[in-house]
């Protein structure tokens, strides 16, 4: 058994949550349902525009890979994070969050002066969310951050597919990737964003390089990555990339591949106010299914049964006595 079942490289983030209507969307130029990269000032102005909706923002940690990490562990299989945050009031929430979470790190004595990373999440009445995204200090993220010795001590391996914007960032995944492979630990790649395969594509087929043993995606990014608008043909090209893949359909549920049967899933039906959280809440389900040995089929089913849980509220995840709840559902234990 290795001590962590999963670690992760991402960006820190903190969040702030507001709901908009599309109008407000479209008056402030913001590209609906994409993160978008922003810097200090962008994200000041649409702060400005949003004055009225402050009072009722909610705030959280996030990040993509962070979001999964505390998933995972809350659900009751340790996690570490790399990330890199300031030494900050919103460094603080983060670290208070992530140990709080039971998630293991080793930022005490990495936090140096600079801005920890925001993201300004608009959620529309159809609960899709925009996000615009001031990286901070999680824009110099490095090799350094990277723990190689944790790496060595976990099963799995998640890459945030985010980290292609960055130059170090990059580097540090790609770092991050070669220890994994040398010590014998799976390795899990997120597309993240349609975005970040279309303007990144260069950088994300460096970071799957000869191929990984896992892909999450949903469908956009899917076809995306195979430059298809059919999603057979898409499935087709991830397997040109990775050993087993995930793609999550929204509403219509989620396909995973595990090297040589094809299962597909549906959505939990509920009434969804916000998806903001919901890729990252079934990446983190499903590796803590796959820590308990579950197959393909059977962590996709409780991934999505998580995901459409994460949905009905505001905020990238639920309470921590709901994720004990959902594993006693769906597991008995």
């Amino acid at each position: 058994m290795k001590q962590y079942a999963t670690y992760a490289i991402g960006a820190a983030l903190v969040d702030t949550e507001i709901q908009v209507t599309d109008h407000e969307l479209a008056t402030m130029t913001v590209e609906k349902g994409v993160m978008t990269l922003v810097d200090e000032a962008r994200q000041a102005e649409l702060l400005s525009h949003l004055t009225g909706h402050l009072i009722r923002a909610n705030h959280a940690s996030g990040g993509s890979a962070g979001n999964s990490m505390i998933a995972t562990a809350l659900f009751g299989a340790p996690t570490f994070m790399s990330c890199k945050v300031a030494n900050d009031a919103d460094g603080d929430i983060y670290l208070a969050d992530l140990e709080a979470s039971g998630v293991g790190h080793s930022l005490h004595d990495k936090r140096g002066a600079g801005t920890t990373g925001k993201c300004l999440v608009l959620i529309t009445p159809d609960a899709e969310r925009s996000m615009n995204t001031f990286l901070g200090v999680s824009e110099t993220l490095s090799v350094s951050e990277v723990d190689d010795d944790a790496i060595a001590a976990s099963a799995w391996v998640y890459l945030e597919g985010y980290l292609v914007t960055s130059p170090t960032g990059h580097q540090a995944a790609l770092h991050t990737r070669r220890v994994a492979e040398a010590n014998g630990v799976k390795t899990a790649v997120s597309f993240s964003d349609p975005g970040m395969v279309m303007y990144f594509r260069d950088n994300m087929e460096a970071l799957v390089g000869d191929g990984v043993d896992l892909v999450f995606c949903n469908e956009a990014e899917a076809l995306e990555w195979g430059q298809t608008d059919d999603l057979e043909t898409a499935m087709s090209a991830m397997r040109g990339v990775a050993s087993s893949f995930v793609i999550t359909l929204g509403a219509r549920g989620a396909i995973a591949f595990d090297g040589a049967e094809t299962f597909e899933v549906a959505a939990h039906p509920v009434a969804a106010v916000n998806t903001n959280g919901a890729g990252d809440m079934f990446a983190g389900a499903f590796l803590y299914a796959l820590s308990r040995g579950e197959t393909y089929g059977r962590a996709a089913a409780f991934a999505a049964r998580a995901a459409g849980e994460v949905v009905k509220y505001f905020g990238p995840r639920l309470q921590p006595a709901d994720y004990r709840a959902l594993r006693q559902e769906f597991f008995g234990d």
